[in-house]
């Protein structure tokens, strides 16, 4: 699934006025932490799985 930006900042705004509209209350500090790590975890997941070659990789040192 593919969005532009516009359709996604449309979603994101989308989604604040429906909890807004029915008053749900916002996740505590430490439940929006622990779901940010889960996110990021998947994210690192998702990565892990594809090989990529060395040539695509940064050089370790960079020279100004």
């Amino acid at each position: 699934m593919k969005l532009t930006r516009r359709q996604l900042a449309a979603v994101v705004s989308a989604t604040a006025m429906a909890k807004a509209q029915t008053g749900q209350r916002a996740t505590a500090p430490g439940d929006e932490l622990q779901i940010a790590r889960e996110r990021m975890k998947a994210a690192g997941d998702a990565l892990a799985q594809h090989e990529l070659p060395m040539s695509t990789e940064p050089a370790f040192r960079f020279k100004a």
